[in-house]
């Protein structure tokens, strides 16, 4: 900080310094003027935050100074040091802001006072300009959030327009005479890959990107034509509200598909509605641009502007996957990756011979396909059903090229693949269950509980000691006292959450009897007792 001392005798500035430890106070500058001429000279050129001043100067005084410092200076802490002990004085510098009034001959406690009080308010005001600075800055981050928010929100519930009818106006220039309206929908997943590759994991900057491209073309001329935003109930869509000149929203959407394609490097398919009220319709104006972008046909390959058609011509006889159902199971019955590729070919071939796919069109494939997936997966593995099949299946991903179209090749190797999985964990269970080392493997898992030996394993298989030993280290790649060790561990785990259960009698029903015996070989593989275990594992 620095300070200015203003007075026509040098004593009193001399002393001044002299009296104030001024680094105490962080000033690191003292200037010095002999009457409000120079001062404000000195103000203007060098903005010290604390003024003293004496009242009675020549050129200009200090209720003059004052005066100037309240309308050009008002930041600035003015002391005023005075050798005149006058009431009109005090109220002038009461009424023009002085922080105190101190008398000559200077009482150093009393300045020492004054001054603190001047660079605590400093201080204070510092912060507080600082805490707004951060309001503002939170304020203008959250307001894009706040207001793509509050416009999703439109689109589901349009009866709260009017709680915000004012704010939109001022906002968006959304004005209450408006009574029609157009939605349209910019698809993200129809991006060129290059472009998601680009921005990656900040989606969020993409949605940036291409919300303030749209608003700068809607806010181009004399009004404001609509308002762009990210839709909150999607993940992967921008949407326009269109408001004013509706007529041209088709032409405008064309031009902003240029913007972004010389912007990013690429563009997207858009849907957009018809005429619909405002606010009641915009529920439907939603709806109808959404079934626009599903009902276009996936095999254009060019981006385009799709507008919603209430009277669509009837589709064609549609193509069946359950005709193919039965070659796609057999091929995976045979084990022949061959097969597979053959049986898939067959199918994308039909599938090429289309005039027009929609997306509701591939996602009902996708669900025949995965109903007959689900069938196959129960018919050849029983309850034995691997991680992969326990699910209701894969979810629907819509195959993109690198440019961003729907891609027939890709969807044909994201099948073949499924599939060859699917053919390969069969033919490894159909391997486990002719091996005889799953069978040893089983019957350890049902018999752990009793005193097992591998003399009387090989007893019970009629195999060698060492066939076994060597065969069953090969296969799950440890040895079989080690396995059932595993096995009987693990079940004490289980045994030991239930309190009532003493560790004498955890230990006989995991196949030991001796306790302490149990106890050691426990806090080796765990690494706790197994009354730490309890202790550590009980609700």
């Amino acid at each position: 900080m620095k300070a200015i001392i203003v007075d026509d005798e040098k004593h009193v500035r001399d002393a001044i310094k002299l009296l104030v430890p001024w680094n105490n106070f962080g000033i690191t500058a003292v200037l010095e003027a002999q009457d409000g001429v120079e001062a404000i000279q000195q103000i203007e050129e060098h903005k010290p935050e604390i003024i003293f001043t004496d009242m009675m100067m020549p050129l200009k005084n200090g209720m003059e100074l004052m005066e100037w410092l309240q309308t050009n200076y008002p930041a600035g802490k003015t002391i005023v040091v005075s050798g005149h002990d006058d009431f009109e004085l005090l109220r002038h510098v009461i009424k023009y802001g002085g922080i105190d009034y101190i008398l000559k001959p200077i009482d150093a406690e009393q300045l020492h006072g004054a001054l603190a009080k001047a660079v605590t308010r400093i201080r204070e005001e510092e912060a507080e300009r600082s805490r707004q600075t951060e309001r503002n800055i939170e304020r203008n981050q959250l307001r894009p959030v706040y207001w793509e928010k509050s416009l999703s929100g439109l689109i589901t519930e349009p009866s709260g327009y009017e709680s915000m009818a004012d704010a939109l106006q001022e906002e968006f220039g959304l004005s209450r005479d408006v009574r029609e309206c157009k939605v349209a929908i910019l698809s993200v997943d129809t991006l060129s890959a290059a472009l998601k590759n680009k921005f990656g994991k900040h989606t969020e900057l993409l949605f940036f990107s291409l919300t303030n491209i749209s608003n700068e073309m809607l806010a181009e001329g004399s009004k404001r034509l609509g308002v762009a935003y990210r839709y909150w109930n999607s993940d992967n869509e921008v949407l326009i509200l269109f408001y004013e000149e509706l007529d041209t929203a088709e032409q405008l959407l064309a031009r902003l598909q240029q913007g972004i394609r010389s912007v990013l490097g690429s563009t997207l398919d858009i849907g957009i509605s018809l005429r619909r009220p405002f606010p009641a319709g915009l529920s439907a104006a939603y709806t109808q641009a959404r079934l626009a972008l599903r009902n276009r046909n996936l095999l254009t390959k060019t981006k385009a502007i799709y507008t919603f058609d209430p009277n669509p011509p009837a589709p064609p006889k549609p193509l069946s996957f359950t005709d193919y159902a039965e070659a796609f199971k057999l091929a995976v019955q045979s084990g022949s990756e061959k097969q597979i590729r053959k049986a898939v070919l067959e199918w994308t071939s039909a599938v090429r011979g289309q005039s027009s796919i929609t997306i509701g069109q591939l996602e009902l494939w996708w669900h025949e396909y995965n109903v007959s997936r689900n069938r196959w997966l129960t018919e050849m593995f029983g309850k034995g059903l691997p991680s992969f099949g326990q699910s209701e299946g894969y979810a629907f991903i819509l195959p993109l090229d690198e440019q961003g179209a729907f891609s027939i090749d890709l969807w044909e190797q994201q099948l073949i693949r499924s599939l060859t999985e699917m053919s390969r964990l069969l033919l490894t269970q159909q391997q486990q269950d002719s091996n005889v080392i799953f069978d040893i493997a089983r019957y350890i898992q049902h018999h752990y509980h009793q005193d097992i030996t591998l003399q009387e394993i090989a007893n019970h298989f009629y195999l060698s000691r060492e066939y076994i030993s060597r065969k069953f280290k090969q296969e799950f790649h440890v040895n079989i006292s080690d396995y059932i060790s595993g096995i009987r561990i693990d079940k004490a785990k289980m045994l030991l959450l239930n309190p009532h259960l003493r560790i004498a009698q955890v230990a006989a029903m995991v196949g030991y009897d001796d306790e302490k015996y149990f106890s050691k070989v426990f806090k080796k593989a765990v690494g706790m007792s197994p009354n730490e275990y309890r202790k550590v594992n009980q609700p």
